[in-house]
């Protein structure tokens, strides 16, 4: 695209970040959704599977099928709620809580670089817009 738009640029950056996540993550035979999902789990306490899905902004359904991957991969175990008997609670196995620390090692080496190689106004200035155009979406201020 000659004239790239706003949205071209949005879409093309995050398609780029989501593929080198997905190698990264490929390397413990992984995917960028699951290394998301373990860092959605609070490692010590459970965490409703609803707020998962709330945390990753993802669809239930799709979560259901992510769930199901990390406990295929003994990643995850589901525990009845002691609180409410309709809900699940998902907590991180031992092997969850290592995957969890390497998503978490993964995110932290991405945004350290990042801020190494972008000044502090410049990524303000970044966090601004983007904010902005959530705001725009969410008020449903475009369409």
């Amino acid at each position: 695209m000659k004239d790239k738009t706003i949205d071209y640029i949005l879409r093309a950056t995050w398609q780029a970040v989501a593929r080198m996540y997905n190698e990264e993550a490929s390397k413990f035979e992984g995917s960028m959704a699951i290394g998301f999902a373990l860092l959605s789990i609070d490692k010590e306490d459970g965490t409703p599977s609803t707020a998962i899905s709330t945390r990753m902004g993802m669809e239930p359904t799709s979560l259901t099928r992510t769930l199901k991957t990390l406990e295929e991969k003994g990643l995850i175990i589901r525990k009845k709620n002691p609180d409410d008997g309709r809900g699940v609670l998902i907590y991180l196995t031992d092997f969850g809580k290592e995957m969890r620390a390497k998503s978490k090692e993964t995110v932290l080496k991405f945004n350290d670089t990042i801020r190494k190689n972008i000044s502090e106004d410049k990524l303000q200035n970044f966090m601004e817009v983007a904010d902005v155009i959530n705001e725009l979406i969410a008020e449903k201020k475009i369409f």
